[in-house]
Formats: structure tokens, C-alpha cells, sequence
């Protein structure tokens, strides 16, 4: 076996390893990401109860948006270990 047939070999199993790393990091950014806007929202209902439902549409939102984002990111990550 050649030198650049070990050098291809092993860059292409990097690459799958770099998107199974890039998955899980991405779903740990966001249960992180909800995490902190989960602690954002109970500490401003504490602050003002009477914006209960305000404060919730807005973290529902946020959240949302972040868990999107995520899913993107894991899907990218799986197709890159596939492809």
C-alpha cells in the first residue's frame, strides 16, 4: 500500500469523525442555547409576574429558533460522516 492511499484513507475517516464531532457539539450548543434562555425567562417572570404570558411567547420563540438552527447543524453533521 502507497503512502497517499494510507494519506486518503485516513483523511476521509477524519472526515466522517469531524462530522460526528460537528453533530454532537451542535446538540450540545443547543441545550445550552435553550438552557440559557430557559434561566432568562424564569428570572424576568420572578422580576415581573404580571408579563407571564409575554416573557413565555418570546422564550417559546427563541427557543424555536435555536432548536432549528440545531437541527440543521445535526443534519449537516450526519451527511458529512454519510457523504
Amino acid at each position: 500500500m502507497s503512502l497517499m492511499t494510507v494519506f486518503l484513507a485516513t483523511t476521509g475517516d477524519l472526515a466522517h469523525a469531524g462530522g460526528a464531532v460537528g453533530a454532537g457539539l451542535a446538540a450540545m450548543g443547543a441545550g445550552i442555547g435553550i438552557g440559557q434562555i430557559g434561566k432568562g425567562a424564569v428570572e424576568a417572570i420572578a422580576r415581573q409576574p404580571e408579563a407571564t404570558n409575554d416573557i413565555r411567547a418570546n422564550m417559546i420563540l427563541a427557543a424555536a429558533l435555536v432548536e432549528g438552527v440545531a437541527l440543521f447543524a445535526v443534519i449537516i453533521g450526519f451527511l458529512a460522516m454519510v457523504l
